[in-house]
């Protein structure tokens, strides 16, 4: 009896807990409003995507957000109650933006034309986007290319990085493409566990290049010194 006991305690503690990570993710509410044309993009998205598609991965990438950037706790997050997805036609260079801090506009013209797998294309871009509601901006001081960079690194190590990113390595500035940034940003977080979070939390109230020399003892010249010589040495 005692044994039962013990697995009964053990069975309702997973029950409460899981109970409390839906409690979490549920007090954000995600919405997907398409387009209501019968577009050949409104067509892909209804037959190789789906509106329940779109709201699961607005729900998971959160979740994934939330343990990259190590915010476990609400206080540690911005204070969104609500992510709103449009799928309907943008200008067609234009793939994906957010706006209003958690509005995602995706371009269903770019999924009509987008050549491989769309539904792997699409989901990377809403880990991505989504990025962009949950990262601190330095109160909006730190510079675009390391915000899009940021982005690019949680798409990357979610494994949704397209095959046209350049490669590990590549790059001759650190923030020279989003792509470059997040192999970049993924050898800091080797250098330091963690690495990615603790700059998105210190980015809460401001921005400073110095935010590199305080986590890694080295200005970010230097740290993109040391990554291509890494490479260069391989």
């Amino acid at each position: 009896m005692q044994t039962m006991a013990h697995l009964m305690f053990g069975l309702s503690s997973l029950l409460v807990q899981a109970l409390l990570a839906l409690q979490g993710i549920h007090a954000v509410d995600f919405k997907v409003i398409e387009d209501d044309g019968k577009t050949p993009g409104n067509i892909r998205f209804e037959n190789e995507i789906s509106l329940d598609y779109s709201l699961q991965t607005l729900e998971s990438a959160t979740t994934f957000i939330w343990r990259i950037f190590g915010q476990t706790n609400k206080a540690d997050r911005k204070n969104v109650h609500s992510i709103s997805l449009f799928v309907s036609p943008i200008d067609k260079d234009i793939i994906a933006y957010t706006i209003r801090g958690h509005h995602i506009h995706v371009n269903v013209n770019y999924l009509a034309d987008y050549s491989g797998d769309v539904k792997r294309e699409f989901t990377g871009i809403l880990y991505y986007e989504i990025t962009h509601v949950w990262q601190w901006n330095g109160n909006e001081n730190a510079p675009v290319s390391l915000i899009r960079g940021i982005a690019a690194y949680v798409r990357l190590k979610a494994n949704y990085a397209p095959s046209n990113w350049q490669q590990a390595g590549a790059g001759n500035r650190w923030d020279e493409r989003s792509d470059v940034t997040a192999h970049f940003l993924d050898y800091c977080n080797s250098l330091r566990s963690g690495f990615v979070a603790e700059l998105n939390s210190k980015m809460r109230t401001g921005y400073s290049d110095n935010f590199f020399v305080e986590l890694l003892g080295k200005t970010v010249d230097q740290l993109w010194a040391d990554y291509k010589a890494k490479y260069l040495a391989d």
